[in-house]
């Protein structure tokens, strides 16, 4: 009876123990990579502010502590568009780790969205200069000098990124719509191709080979490419207009007022120019 008494008593007290710490939480206020891991996972999920209070409170407790600061500018400017403070977490990243080449990206990626495009450039080669062998380094510097319009120095830089990471369809996509840039549409189809057979779910890969077609007057292709980059993604409202422009060329108006609906209704801004000359041709308002 006494040793019963004593496994019960016992028990109680393993399970007021785990209540406790049910109560108070896994994760001790005190225990900044615990509070960092919490964050990053309610960045994952989407839930930027709470994240940040995780982030803060790590950073409290270690003000030296570089993720914390790269986390919570990802969660300040890819979250909640906050720019200025994702940019000055990320500086202060750096500052703490010099070599932090996430961090240079994650700078340069949002650098670029303000459009802070010589800032950006210079942040990813920083982070190339740290880490040669990263793939994606060479691309997001790619996609900047594609929009200053530097399209050999995109090229090149999408070309490495292909070099080191063979099976990377974004890099081919990039460097496929500056081929198309350059005019260049049969080296555009082929990266396309390319990508596409990377990943056959790849819908923008199929709209902008699609467009690539409907330059050269393939317009049969051009089709089956929309309908494709329709079919993977429902609401890929741009592949409804590009759609809609082709079946406007091949007089297939009731097709090409169905496709302008569409892509409407995802809030698609259609240009005014292609509707005023649908309405004339089609002979009616909507």
């Amino acid at each position: 009876m006494k040793l019963f008494f004593r496994i019960i008593v016992k028990i109680f007290l393993i399970l007021t123990i785990l209540a406790g710490y049910a109560t108070a939480g896994v994760i001790k206020e005190t225990d900044s990579d615990a509070l960092l891991n919490q964050g990053i996972a309610l960045l994952k999920k989407g839930r930027y502010d709470l994240s940040i209070n995780y982030f803060n409170k790590a950073i409290e407790i270690n003000p030296k502590y570089a993720d914390a600061y790269n986390n919570r500018g990802l969660a300040y400017g890819m979250g909640k568009g906050q720019y200025d403070k994702a940019i000055s977490d990320f500086n202060k990243a750096i500052e703490i780790n010099p070599r932090y080449a996430e961090a240079y990206s994650n700078c340069g990626i949002t650098c670029r969205k303000k459009g802070q495009y010589d800032k950006a450039i210079a942040d990813f080669t920083k982070a190339i200069e740290i880490n040669p062998r990263f793939a994606g380094f060479y691309n997001n510097r790619g996609l900047v000098y594609e929009e200053k319009g530097q399209y050999d120095k995109a090229i090149s830089d999408y070309s490495k990124a292909i070099e080191i990471n063979p099976r990377y369809a974004k890099a081919y996509n990039n460097r496929g719509l500056v081929y198309e840039e350059k005019g260049q549409y049969d080296k555009a189809i082929s990266d396309y191709n390319k990508a596409i057979e990377i990943n056959p779910r790849y819908a923008k890969a199929y709209n902008n080979r699609g467009i690539a077609h409907a330059i050269k007057g393939q317009y049969e292709k051009t089709i089956s490419d929309y309908n494709k980059a329709i079919e993977i993604n429902p609401r890929f409202a741009e592949a409804y207009n590009n759609r809609a422009f082709v079946n406007f060329y091949k007089r297939d108006f009731e097709m090409a007022w169905d496709d302008v609906y569409k892509a409407l209704n995802l809030g698609y801004k259609v240009h005014p120019g292609f509707l005023n000359a649908l309405r004339q041709a089609s002979g009616r308002e909507k």
